[in-house]
């Protein structure tokens, strides 16, 4: 199943100032790459980064850790501090952080902190390209969880042309566009999600709902059986396996 970006989170961003890195910049790529490998030893070391004046870095790198592990409250929590704190010292990093708050506040499930946050990172200005493509995406995501739809239908129109190469992109604006009735769009973005992630599961089965809603019944069928084949016992296969059965021949007494 296709997953959201993390906003390359294990990626540093560089710094305001010019030149060549600092002590603190080279511990925090460090403890980076190590929160990839081995998130609870990174999670020890950043902790203790942190406690001893580490600020944003060691934070960022703690909510990384945290994020690897799967704990994302506590690490929307540490990219929070991170955003604050990386405010304070003027760094342009922040709307980084804000984005990475936010994509985890929705992992935890709170679309109202992950609106706040991903509100924060796009009003910075700095975020460029994919990364704010993905801002844009996540707060869509927000959006629709707070049934906000026309929202969400702008910053997935956003999201499309600076996440272009990102297949989630495509498939929640098409599966936004079936929900407010669009066909039109939903075909056409549909299209692009197959383009890029045909062997998707979650795409296969979208593209069996929008089939099915445009009285499509072969394409629905073909869709809905493929996403059973490429993932059986994942959410998106067990939905196509329940759609499909609309098709099976009634059962004789």
């Amino acid at each position: 199943m296709i997953l959201p970006l993390l906003l390359l989170a294990a990626a540093p961003v560089s710094a305001t100032q010019a030149g060549p890195p600092s002590t603190s910049e080279e511990r925090g790529a460090r403890c980076l790459d190590l929160a990839t490998k081995d998130p609870a030893k990174a999670a020890d070391e950043a902790g203790r980064w942190k406690l001893s004046g580490g600020g944003f870095l060691a934070q960022q790198c703690l909510g990384v850790a945290y994020t690897n592990n799967e704990q994302w409250s506590a690490a929307a929590a540490e990219f929070d501090g991170a955003a604050r704190t990386a405010e304070l010292a003027k760094d342009r990093r922040a709307a980084l952080y804000w984005a990475q708050a936010g994509n985890a506040w929705l992992a935890a499930k709170d679309a109202g902190k992950a609106r706040a946050a991903l509100d924060a990172a796009l009003a910075a200005g700095t975020l460029t390209g994919l990364q704010r493509g993905e801002a844009y995406l996540d707060r869509a995501r927000a959006q629709v969880a707070s049934k906000d739809l026309a929202g969400a239908r702008s910053d997935l129109d956003q999201a499309v042309v600076d996440a272009a190469a990102d297949p989630l992109a495509w498939l929640l604006s098409a599966t936004l566009a079936r929900r407010m009735d669009d066909l039109p769009r939903a075909k056409k973005d549909i299209a692009e999600a197959l383009k890029l992630s045909g062997e998707d599961a979650s795409v296969q089965f979208e593209a069996g709902n929008i089939a099915a809603l445009a009285g499509d019944e072969a394409g629905a069928k073909a869709a809905w059986n493929q996403a059973v084949a490429i993932a059986p016992q994942g959410d998106a296969g067990i939905a196509a396996k329940a759609a499909l059965m609309q098709f099976a021949p009634p059962i004789t007494p």
